[in-house]
């Protein structure tokens, strides 16, 4: 069975010219590299080789056995064959696009070096009395693709299937990058002769590790969507079922306003008919996003909103309705929801653009440019992505600030 990607539904939002300067690099090495046809005798121990390699390249493959410094970078930069500059290359175009628009063009470039290396160091470790030598950007392929996994895990891969007919399907990144092109092909099978496993694997591990750091550390721009945001989900989610086993009531009814301590005040009807009522639209919230509806989430909260306005969401349903009110064109309505979010949640990784979103309402929806300037200041001091500090920036100078 043949499963071949083939694009996916993500397009860089910026011309990735560092990573077309990469293609273009081995593209060249290989036309210069090659002998097309012709076969060179490589001495291996006591035995010949033969390769499709001119002997001046020969000091630029990396032998494990006999490795130097230099050889780590340069034999990522050869090919064996059409086949094989073909394959790495077209990997590198799908999946290197958008991470060269997410690392910006020099950090790209040392990103893919770097992970040559590493590939390089694990198969070398691995392969420590080989004298058989190593070449093809594999390895530094599989680090951009593991990057890819960390960042856009939910993006769809249109993927090319042949198994008694042809056809196509969508498949998330996570899967097939994580269980086809990671487990399967460089885990369990490992039959194809003469491929570096050891280097793909370490290139996976370099690249979904540093990536991983990266987006921890907030040194890159961070979504909703990536792999450190799902864990975190997860364990909340996990965190949230514990709770839950040891008996906490998510649905129970918590007024903010402070109980007379001296004696117990008897619930009139409206009091019991009021927290039915909030019981009820909160099991309801949980279950429309759960369905993944959140537009109807949205409605919901604003009716909460009107039946007790101290009522708290979880953090993530709480942002995903308050993003939900403002792309519904609910200035109003999402600006509460996203006040509510600072009030109890400030701390959170999102909090910046929260404050954003919470300045560009005010100031061209809601006309208050007081409050739009307060929270367009906050959001300029902590704001790290370079798109949305640039947006917080202009928004400003418009205000006159």
């Amino acid at each position: 069975m043949l499963l071949l990607p083939i694009r996916t539904n993500l397009t860089a939002r910026r011309t990735p010219y560092a990573n077309y300067a990469l293609i273009a690099i081995n593209v060249v090495v290989f036309f210069l590299s090659y002998s097309h046809g012709r076969f060179y005798p490589y001495a291996v121990a006591d035995q010949i080789l033969p390769l499709p390699i001119r002997p001046w390249a020969w000091d630029w493959m990396l032998t494990p056995a006999r490795w130097q410094y230099l050889q780590f970078v340069t034999y990522a930069f050869l090919h064996g064959s059409v086949v094989h500059i073909l394959g790495n290359m077209f990997f590198l175009y799908l999946f290197g696009n958008n991470i060269n628009d997410k690392l910006g063009h020099f950090w790209y470039v040392a990103f893919y070096l770097l992970g040559a290396v590493f590939s390089g160091v694990g198969h070398t470790l691995v392969n420590l009395s080989s004298l058989a030598p190593t070449l093809g950007a594999s390895g530094a392929v599989a680090a951009v693709t593991g990057a890819y996994l960390v960042l856009f895990p939910q993006t769809l891969i249109t993927v090319l299937y042949w198994f008694f007919f042809i056809g196509t399907v969508q498949v998330p990144a996570l899967y097939f990058i994580g269980f086809k092109m990671i487990l399967f092909d460089n885990v369990i099978s490992r039959m194809g002769p003469g491929v570096a496993y050891d280097a793909h694997l370490a290139g996976y591990a370099y690249g979904i590790a540093i990536t991983l750091f990266l987006v921890y550390a907030r040194l890159i721009s961070t979504s909703d969507f990536d792999l450190w945001s799902m864990i975190r989900q997860w364990d909340r989610r996990r965190r949230y079922r514990d709770a839950v086993a040891r008996g906490y009531d998510p649905y129970a009814y918590q007024p903010a306003r402070k109980r007379v301590p001296s004696r117990e005040v008897p619930k009139s009807e409206a009091d019991q008919q009021r927290e039915a009522r909030v019981k009820q639209l909160r099991r309801d919230i949980d279950r429309v996003i759960a369905q993944r509806s959140v537009p109807s989430a949205a409605d919901l909260y604003v009716e909460l909103m009107q039946v007790d306005p101290e009522q708290v969401l979880p953090r993530q349903h709480l942002l995903d309705i308050s993003n939900q009110l403002a792309s519904d064109h609910r200035p109003a309505e999402a600006a509460r929801a996203y006040r509510q979010f600072l009030m109890h949640y400030g701390s959170s990784e999102y909090a910046e653009q929260v404050e954003l979103m919470l300045g560009i309402l005010y100031a061209r929806y809601l006309s208050n440019p007081q409050e739009a300037i307060k929270h367009l200041r906050n959001a300029a001091e902590r704001l790290t992505d370079p798109g949305q500090l640039r947006m917080c920036r202009d928004e400003l100078a418009r205000l006159g600030v």
